[in-house]
């Protein structure tokens, strides 16, 4: 397989993840759906920071606003956040046990809400409700299955 065609699987997962963020859901477990586009881009720059970058995520959070029908550019700023620390400290992230980085990147994914609810509440009087922290609980559930799924792809398929 050719390298454009390997590098191909990152970008079709991130497409899966966006469409996992609009997929229709119940109103009561859409408010628990985790960031998948996020936590996506979170792996990828854990575990490729020269191919996914703080540019990569701001353009997927830009698109998130769109798809979700927020503010435009506050997915893509927060997204831009999130994935320049885990960039800058990718190397210290991957050392630990998926247990400990489904607890660091909760903090991180954290720091997401908190900034997403910044950003919304300067711009448009958006008040601070605690079901807003609910995607970080079941972000860091799903990343030891997320982690070991896109690990055995990127593996498999040699994407380097």
């Amino acid at each position: 397989m050719r390298k454009p065609e390997r590098l191909g699987f990152i970008y079709l997962s991130v497409f899966v993840a966006l469409l996992l963020t609009v997929m229709p859901m119940p109103q009561m477990v859409k408010l628990a759906r985790p960031d998948w586009a996020l936590l996506v881009l979170m792996y990828w720059a854990m575990a490729l920071p020269q191919r996914v970058s703080v540019l990569t995520a701001f353009f997927t959070g830009f698109i998130v606003d769109v798809l979700v029908g927020t503010v435009l550019g506050v997915n893509a700023l927060a997204f831009a956040v999130v994935i320049f620390v885990v960039a800058q400290h990718h190397l210290k992230i991957r050392n630990f046990s998926v247990v400990q980085q489904s607890l660091l990147l909760g903090l991180l994914l954290a720091l997401y809400q908190l900034l997403l609810f910044w950003l919304s509440h300067f711009l448009t009087g958006v008040y601070f409700r605690p079901q807003y922290l609910w995607p970080v609980l079941t972000g860091m559930l799903v990343w030891p299955w997320l982690f070991w799924l896109l690990r055995r792809y990127r593996r498999q398929l040699k994407i380097q």
